[in-house]
């Protein structure tokens, strides 16, 4: 048990006694410090350095939409921790906050917050108020919420996404991120939208922007497309029905389909090419049960053969195969769902019987839910429905923030080229994967699959209404219908602009909407079309050319597993379009937080948990602490108890300076000379330290900050309970005149000084508050702008010293412990006689180490040391003392 108390009667530093509390604690450091840096401008980034002597981050942007969650404080911490290594490691660190505050996160967090829905057909109304604040508006259904303009939903983004972003602030303090705070932007600030434009209207220039109208994914409750990158695959469940198509001969072919509600929508039955059972129908044709529409047999090597019975119906649109059959075999469209996911009202002018015309009817304006209940009714009655529905759970993509199976629907949409389409592209993307370092490596391969997998262009627009617009129009011809081959687009100066406010060059704004007029492009663009942007957005790339060469390309893009495929991939496509070049060198990659049951956390699941009373509870070191205990790429779990270790090690760090910062002669503090390490038990603590530096260094500079801690605390704690235990009286300066320094007392000093500078700054980027701490009782400036330790002072006075010293010393004083512990005594009991039975290969560091074990252990008499055939070290024949009372 380790007793660190400072001796009442032992004379201290007076400088030391004037800047050590006399009693440490941990709580109340975060507002402290968080003020104190703010007030001297710490972590404010220095624009004079030139780009060699930068260090930039490309710092996520949290999404705003309510409240961060401990996932944020986890992978954040990380790289924090990166900032701080950094920086004192002599760079300049840029490394700006953001915050994402447009796209559907934020809409839907206001239609709760406030009640509202967005209809842009309504007027906007000066000073408008919402029906609701707060938790009132998340009990508002939404046939319920109030419609309101584009202008009055936009404002109301604004308004929460500002208050929202206030507590993101508070908490990332709290935090301690060291973040330059006068540099942070928003992804649907002025600045974004004006970078986001100009990148889009050089895509545009360079034919790497293009709009089309082609099938894509349509989310029908959000009302908006959705790019490949945002699908999750999830079970739903379904049914399997036997529906049989006719030829003209009266012979049934049977399809196995899980969406008999497409029927009106069959283009054609799709087998494979080397399937024998349907080598006799290719290039013949089967008529559609219910709708009576003939559609032709035809080979496709993407069909299966050993699905269901082998052939298919291609519907206008199922899934995405459809769409391939569709674009491959060059069939007809014959959509017959809306953008509402409801069938379309108008019977299509394909269903030309009587019968058909009047089935379709019956199922015109349902859901595709309730139409697949109508047709699978009338297809029993019909006869053309074999057995009864097996029960089966299918894929189904979904919109990751989604709760409805997607549908496939035409419209009109903005693409950015990507290598879905482009095999040299895609190549010069992979190419560009091999350059970044990734961290872990193993990361890499997600990257490399994903850009291997693409099978389309990316998806950049929105039907959305809080994001960037994008800055094209279009003419109206006579009959007032847009010109979409003819865009209408602004010069760079004028951006940003709101092609719905704003007026195209040559045109007035009575124009609007009017034959040989012009209209605004409805859409916006993508979250990630501007979260692409992020280097471009905070180096200055449209408005600040010193700071873009000073920055630009950045060092570091950390960010989560799960949005390698979009946000990194779309950043490498965005700089590799546009600079020619990486956006950054470096990806740090972090994990998942799991949850009790192994499950990662998530707002959606509804097992995440809030970090603020975590920080208020443990302390923001003691948080930090169990973060970076987790290695980059690796999920780790929620665990308290680490929480709990990581406070015990702050605490622990202000006891132990405390105690260190006690010794001193005379006026003088503590000496950092290394030349007064003369001793061998120090130099030999010093040596260890030396190896600690050189591996933590090395950890840190791999993106291994886990390595550099466990290196760190592992040394820390074997400083604390047996070096500091050993050298204490010698510290001290036991048995010698109170104004006599003894070299073995200087040798003393000057090493616990030497180790406890190397410390502070060792743990500095985990736990900042606590050796900021300390830094302040006995240092000038800052420990976080304090060079980042190296070993040459701690070699030159180690010298040749071997580390395994301290640990033979310790060994042999924890033996002598062992004796009183086993007779209950108080540790300060003398000890009159003992052996200590050593193994070989410690003896010779017990020996050097003798009179301090001597000491530390009250051994007051004889105290011999003998080699013994024995793991550890014990003792023989030992006297105790007197017992000195416990306490």
């Amino acid at each position: 048990m380790s007793d660190l108390t400072s001796r009442p009667d032992t004379p201290t530093s007076a400088t030391a006694a004037r800047q050590v509390p006399d009693k440490v604690t941990v709580d109340g450091l975060e507002g402290r410090w968080s003020q104190a840096w703010g007030e001297a401008g710490t972590y404010t980034f220095d624009r004079t350095k030139d780009r060699a002597q930068v260090y930039s981050i490309d710092t996520p942007p949290p999404t705003v939409s309510g409240s961060l969650h401990v996932g944020h404080v986890f992978s954040y911490t990380h790289t924090d921790v990166v900032a701080r290594f950094r920086r004192m490691r002599g760079l300049e660190v840029f490394y700006p906050m953001g915050w994402d505050d447009n796209g559907l996160p934020t809409e839907r967090r206001v239609q709760n917050y406030y009640g509202v829905r967005c209809d842009p057909s309504l007027p906007y109304v000066e000073g408008f108020e919402p029906p609701h604040q707060g938790t009132d508006g998340k009990a508002v259904k939404p046939g319920d919420q109030v419609p309101v303009s584009r202008r009055n939903f936009i404002e109301l983004c604004e308004r929460l996404s500002a208050e929202d972003e206030q507590q993101f602030e508070a908490l990332w303090r709290r935090l301690g991120l060291s973040v330059d705070w006068s540099m942070t932007y928003q992804t649907i600030g002025r600045t974004a939208r004006a970078v986001s434009q100009q990148a889009f209207l050089r895509n545009l220039a360079r034919g790497e922007a293009y709009q089309a109208e082609a099938p894509g994914l349509w989310d029908v409750t959000f009302q908006t497309a959705v790019a490949q990158a945002e699908l999750e695959a999830r079970d739903y469940p379904g049914a399997f029905h036997k529906v049989a198509f006719a030829r003209p001969d009266g012979e049934q072919v049977v399809i196995e389909t899980t969406r008999p509600e497409l029927l009106p929508a069959c283009v054609a039955l799709i087998a494979h090419p080397d399937d024998e059972r349907y080598q006799h129908l290719f290039g013949t044709t089967v008529t559609s049960p219910l709708f009576g529409v003939e559609v032709p047999v035809l080979a496709h090597p993407a069909a299966e053969p050993d699905k269901g019975a082998g052939i298919a119906m291609c519907c206008t649109f199922g899934d995405l195969t459809d769409v391939q059959w569709w674009r491959e075999l060059r069939l007809p469209t014959r959509s017959v769902v809306g953008r509402d996911g409801r069938v379309l009202r108008e019977t299509p002018d394909w269903i030309t019987t009587g019968a058909g015309r009047a089935t379709y009817e019956q199922v015109a304006g349902k859901t595709t839910f309730s139409a697949r209940e109508t047709v699978v009714a009338a297809l029993r009655e019909s006869g053309d429905l074999l057995g009864e529905p097996v029960a089966t759970q299918r894929k189904a993509n979904f919109y990751e923030k989604g709760d409805k199976p997607l549908e496939i629907v035409t419209s009109r949409q903005w693409y950015l080229r990507n290598g879905g389409r482009d095999e040299d592209l895609r190549d010069a993307l992979l190419a560009r994967g091999g350059e970044l370092g990734f961290h872990p490596e193993f990361m890499r391969v997600r990257y490399e699959n994903w850009v291997g997998g693409l099978n389309g262009d990316w998806l950049i627009s929105r039907q959305r209404f809080f994001g960037v617009p994008f800055p094209v129009w279009y003419p109206l011809d006579a009959d007032g219908q847009p010109r979409h081959d003819a865009p209408i687009v602004p010069d760079e100066a004028s951006l940003p602009i709101d092609p719905t406010s704003d007026v195209p060059p040559g045109y007035t704004e009575d124009q609007r909407g009017q034959a040989h007029g012009f209209m605004a492009d409805p859409d916006v663009m993508d979250t990630w079309a501007t979260s692409s942007l992020t280097p471009q957005i905070v180096c200055g790339w449209l408005d600040d050319a010193d700071l873009f060469a000073r920055t630009f390309p950045m060092d570091l893009r950390p960010q989560g597993q799960d949005i390698i495929r979009t946000w990194l991939f779309s950043s490498v496509v965005r700089a590799h379009l546009e600079h020619g070049s990486l956006p950054w060198s470096d990806a740090a990659i972090s994990g998942w937080i799991l949850d009790p049951d192994r499950k990662k956390m998530s707002k959606s699941k509804g097992n995440v948990v809030t970090p603020m009373g975590l920080l208020e509870e443990h302390g923001s070191d003691a948080v930090r602490y169990w973060a970076a205990s987790a290695r980059l790429g690796t999920d780790a779990a929620f665990e308290v108890g680490q929480m709990k270790i990581g406070r015990r090690l702050a605490i622990k760090v202000l006891n132990a300076s405390k105690f260190v910062l006690s010794f001193g002669a005379a006026d003088e503090p503590v000496l950092l000379d290394p030349a007064l390490v003369t001793d061998t038990l120090d130099r030999a603590m010093l040596a260890g330290l030396a190896e600690v530096v050189e591996q933590a260094t090395a950890a840190l500079e791999a993106y291994d900050h886990t390595r550099a801690l466990e290196l760190s605390e592992t040394f820390f704690w074997t400083f604390c309970d047996d070096y500091l235990e050993l050298v204490k009286d010698r510290a001290y300066g036991a048995g010698a005149a109170a104004d006599e320094v003894t070299a073995g007392t200087a040798s003393a000093r000057a090493a616990l000084g030497l180790a406890l500078d190397t410390l502070l700054r060792l743990f500095a980027p985990v736990l900042p508050f606590a050796t900021e701490e300390v830094w302040s009782w006995w240092r000038e400036g800052s420990v976080h702008r304090a060079p980042w330790p190296t070993s040459d002072a701690l070699r030159a006075a180690a010298g040749d010293a071997d580390p395994g010293v301290v640990a033979a010393a310790g060994a042999a004083l924890a033996a002598l412990r062992k004796v009183k512990s086993e007779a209950k005594v108080s540790m300060r009991t003398p000890v009159e006689h003992a052996v200590l039975v050593v193994p070989a290969a410690l003896r010779a560091g017990v020996e050097v180490a003798l009179d301090d074990v001597r000491a530390a252990g009250r051994a007051t008499g004889t105290l011999e040391v003998v080699e013994g055939e024995t793991d550890a070290v014990t003792t023989r024949d030992a006297r105790l003392g007197e017992a000195a009372p416990r306490g």
